[in-house]
């Protein structure tokens, strides 16, 4: 069966998928979108995603646009048309099409897009040996409110995935310009010291992510400290854990870091943590508890 796809307000073959070469996204990047897992047919926190995604628009005016839209709908049709029980789903809003540049004139209708993909599960071998991470070259800028949101003008994760896979490593660190530790490539980033978790604060350039609200309530539960704040690069050989979250990987040992001068960094004795299990267990349970 052909993936479906929704545009604009129908269900179509993937093959029949088409947005105009006048559409802002393309033109400007002027657009925004999240993604959200599907366990067991059913979306997970996709309340909380889809007020991410208003929030999103509201830091670049396009907010007003979404007014009235059913989005959980939108979302639950597409999942249901592909007959997927374990997927990956991404909602895109854009500005649309305009032969005006958009701070000239942005009237006219968004475009909006569904997708819904097969997730394939991250072999369970990678959550035991944990991820190889490097430091990336790109840098966040942490005073930029476009720092904290999902647009469409991606190129900078983009970047840094890239970086990733051609030296090898499974995912990268982000610093902001300051120099300080902001996130993971496509994800947020925590620590371990001391059984408490430290994490950069939503000011140093991050994309405060769903799955890292969700990580803390469970540390909050499990009366694991928890501490926000501008985090620098030499907590990486002071920490005893480190692990990386968003939707697709949920919390990903991190063991061992490539520091900016090359040198390799084990993190703990190299192997995923016990704190850093216990909220890879938690956060199953509360999936699990969830989408049954």
């Amino acid at each position: 069966m052909e993936e479906k796809v929704y545009l604009n307000g129908s269900l179509i073959s993937h093959s029949k998928a088409f947005i105009s070469i006048s559409d802002h996204a393309l033109l400007y990047g002027y657009g925004v979108f999240q993604g959200i897992r599907a366990y067991n047919g059913k979306l997970f926190l996709l309340d909380r995603h889809i007020k991410r995604l208003h929030d999103s628009a509201k830091v670049i005016g396009l907010e007003w646009k979404m007014a009235g839209i059913d989005f959980e709908k939108i979302c639950n049709d597409t999942l249901a048309a592909n007959k997927l029980m374990s997927a990956r789903v991404r909602i895109t809003v854009t500005n649309g099409i305009n032969a005006a540049m958009p701070w000239v004139d942005a009237s006219g209708e968004p475009t909006i897009i569904a997708t819904a993909k097969p997730y394939t599960p991250i072999p369970e071998e990678k959550y035991n040996s944990g991820y190889k991470v490097g430091i990336a070259t790109v840098r966040r800028m942490k005073q930029s409110p476009f720092s904290a949101i999902k647009s469409t003008d991606y190129l900078l994760n983009v970047v840094a995935r890239m970086e990733a896979t051609a030296k090898g490593w499974d995912e990268t660190i982000l610093l902001n310009d300051e120099g300080y530790i902001a996130e993971g490539g496509s994800g947020n980033i925590f620590f371990v010291r001391e059984g408490k978790l430290v994490t950069p604060a939503a000011n140093s350039g991050i994309i405060p992510g769903v799955t890292r609200e969700v990580v803390m309530e469970l540390a909050e539960g499990l009366s694991i400290g928890l501490t926000e704040g501008t985090v620098g690069l030499e907590i990486i050989k002071q920490c005893d854990e480190i692990f990386l979250t968003n939707a697709n990987i949920e919390v990903m040992p991190v063991t061992a870091v490539r520091d900016e001068s090359g040198n390799d960094i084990i993190i703990g004795n190299g192997k995923p943590g016990k704190v850093t299990r216990r909220l890879m267990e938690a956060y199953r349970e509360r999936v699990e508890r969830e989408t049954v």
